[in-house]
């Protein structure tokens, strides 16, 4: 990390467009113009290239009144870090511009929920919190972010941290100007129709804000959602923020894109409030 603790875009250019232009035409091509939006506590965003997963994420984003802290939960693709990897300070730079970190709640957060260590290795390479970026940026500029990313899947400890959240947030007495980001696709490469079976289900836990559920229709049917980690921890701290349901705005696949359903990636948008 750079002595200004600037990090910067790993994926520009790949899952979304390096020119400013070119990503604000993109991004403006997928919002919903027309979208009432509303006061979430939290919501699931998709991670994949915005050629695939660009029209889940701005639909759902369109939905929502950004607030100006937001905290951006991953999970961990590269391995590299530690298990619950919390980038304390710094800023994260996209095309779009810079998006600061901020290390007052970094360092409250770290204090409240103990599993948590500041850590910014597990962030460098890691693509999954850094695409969420631009869209939000589209909408709002004024915000600042807490990233954190999950490697592991402790169900327990996954929920002890969301609660961990959710009583900072409290004890702060920032719960209106907050909002939780947890980045997930669903299951990965497997025939469409198989794909959106396995999906609902773990649609359906989400939308009732089960974590339990969620957890055990993952590992039972072998669901292949890459962030279920943050996401079980979001919803616990929706949860104990006063969330009583999820609305799922929008659902596709790789294959709506290609037209290849033979081995598909699914992409859902959600918000709980």
């Amino acid at each position: 990390m750079k002595a200004t603790n600037l990090r910067q875009p790993w994926v520009a250019g790949q899952f979304y467009p390096s020119s400013l232009k070119q990503l604000n035409s993109q991004i403006s091509g997928y919002i919903d113009k027309n979208a009432k939006k509303e006061n979430c506590i939290a919501c699931m965003l998709p991670h994949a290239g915005y050629d695939y997963s660009g029209l889940v994420a701005a639909q759902t984003v369109s939905r929502i009144n950004l607030k100006e802290k937001i905290i951006l939960l991953g999970p961990n693709h590269t391995g590299k870090g530690v298990p619950f990897s919390l980038m304390p300070q710094g800023a994260w730079l996209t095309p779009l511009g810079e998006v600061k970190i901020d290390s007052r709640l970094a360092k409250e957060l770290l204090k409240e929920a103990p599993q948590l260590e500041a850590d910014t290795g597990a962030h460098l390479n890691e693509h999954s919190l850094e695409v969420e970026l631009p869209f939000l940026q589209y909408f709002k500029r004024d915000f600042q972010i807490v990233p954190i990313a999950f490697a592991s899947q402790s169900l327990d400890t996954l929920k002890a941290i969301g609660k961990s959240i959710a009583s900072c947030a409290q004890r702060l007495k920032i719960m209106d100007s907050l909002l939780l980001v947890a980045s997930s696709d669903m299951t990965h490469y497997e025939p469409q129709e198989q794909a959106e079976k396995k999906d609902n289900l773990a649609i359906e836990a989400i939308l009732k804000l089960d974590t339990d559920k969620l957890f055990t229709v993952i590992n039972e049917h072998n669901i292949t959602m890459c962030g279920v980690a943050p996401v079980i921890a979001m919803l616990s701290a929706a949860k104990a923020l006063g969330a009583k349901k999820g609305e799922l705005i929008k659902y596709q696949t790789s294959g709506d894109t290609t037209g290849d359903t033979s081995a598909v990636v699914g992409y859902a948008g959600i918000i709980t409030s």
